[in-house]
């Protein structure tokens, strides 16, 4: 049986210790750059790699003409240009836009020279770009993988979904790349990152953790929504993470985001609430959420807690890199007493120094300026 993220979560801390919400955590011992590394990788020899659907894609040597494509690919994308490889290897991906912003095409200087799929770009598509590797996330088995493997196209499969996906996804990346020593790195990272928080709320009871919930926030062809995750989604992960009480925790939900009434959010009355979008400003969300008399009457409105969830170039919810920083505010948003220094855009400046290689200057070009959400 696969062991929680929360149980490794608790074992990594006896090894690495507590870390703080400021950017400070242990980091890899070298930043990312666009040169290729060549650190732990095969000697010009085959190697097999085992992927997320636990098929075993044997290649005569690394791939050097690597392509991303089908749904929620910017998670893959993102995950990959952890490593210094990436930027010559990736040849071909797909649109990695979230709300009008693609974090590769601002970081990758090889962008310009790459091929970027259509939205519905099929298997033939994509085996034209004459790839060595095709990356897809696991639901995109059945609509890319299968036709691609049909063509003779080697497809290895990612999830990327939750932390212990992603500890899982990064070793295959470090093979795929030559570089384990880099996924370990990475491994370490996120794994020292998430323990700092966990060890320093070990000791809360149940009735030191305030009551939350999590609403994604959605408005298609003018119908508003508001969703909440289930159990299994990295956002429940990070709010129980970060020592909140989750007020859904016993309802009724199916396998993806499921669509809440006022109603309900009412009779659940959480102490704290938290809005992410997707498309759009958080914060304007938030903004007309406490003018609102129909929320008003709720606890966490009276306590000014109903809070925007931070974004840059994507929402810092979601299973991506980001995710650490996601937990790091939800943190100190929980329990401010615990984490009183806790700056959003000094834990966002640390994590691209430690994982892409900015310098304050770029950082403060590339990333401030989109930083949002309530600070």
């Amino acid at each position: 049986m696969k062991r929680s993220f929360i149980s490794l979560v608790a074992a990594a801390a006896l090894v690495v210790g507590a870390c703080s919400t400021s950017g400070s955590s242990p980091a890899p011992s070298t930043a990312p750059s666009t040169a290729p590394s060549t650190a732990a990788s095969p000697a010009g020899g085959p190697f097999t790699v085992t992927d997320a659907k636990g098929n075993k894609v044997a290649f005569d040597a690394l791939p050097k003409r690597i392509v991303i494509a089908g749904k929620a690919l910017f998670m893959v994308a993102d995950a990959a240009y952890l490593f210094p490889e990436a930027s010559s290897r990736i040849v071909a991906m797909g649109s990695t836009v979230q709300n009008k912003l693609s974090w590769p095409q601002a970081f990758d200087p090889n962008y310009a020279s790459k091929t970027i799929l259509d939205a519905t770009a099929g298997a033939e598509q994509i085996a034209a770009t004459n790839p060595d590797l095709v990356l897809l996330k696991s639901s995109n088995a059945t609509t890319l993988g299968q036709p691609l493997i049909a063509l003779g196209v080697k497809v290895v499969y990612v999830d990327f979904e939750t932390p212990d996906q992603y500890t899982r996804d990064l070793a295959t990346l470090g093979q795929l790349f030559g570089d384990q020593a880099r996924a370990q790195q990475l491994i370490t990272y996120f794994q020292a990152q998430a323990s700092g928080i966990t060890t320093k709320l070990a000791s809360l009871t149940d009735a030191q953790k305030p009551k939350v919930l999590i609403l994604y926030y959605s408005n298609k062809n003018g119908t508003i929504a508001f969703n909440v995750p289930p159990l299994s989604f990295i956002q429940s992960t990070e709010a129980q993470l970060a020592g909140g009480q989750l007020v859904w925790k016993d309802a009724q939900l199916g396998s993806s985001w499921t669509t809440v009434t006022l109603e309900q959010v009412a009779a659940w009355n959480p102490d704290q609430v938290y809005v992410i979008a997707y498309s759009g400003s958080s914060a304007d969300v938030v903004a007309t959420l406490k003018a609102d008399p129909k929320w008003q009457a709720l606890k966490a409105a009276k306590g000014n807690a109903i809070y925007a969830f931070p974004a840059d170039y994507y929402s810092w919810d979601q299973p991506d890199p980001r995710w650490v920083l996601g937990l790091d505010w939800l943190a100190a948003k929980i329990h401010p007493e615990i984490f009183p220094s806790f700056s959003m855009d000094t834990a966002a400046r640390g994590l691209y120094k430690d994982l892409y290689g900015l310098d304050d200057a770029t950082y403060d070009k590339l990333v401030k300026p989109n930083l949002t959400g309530s600070f």
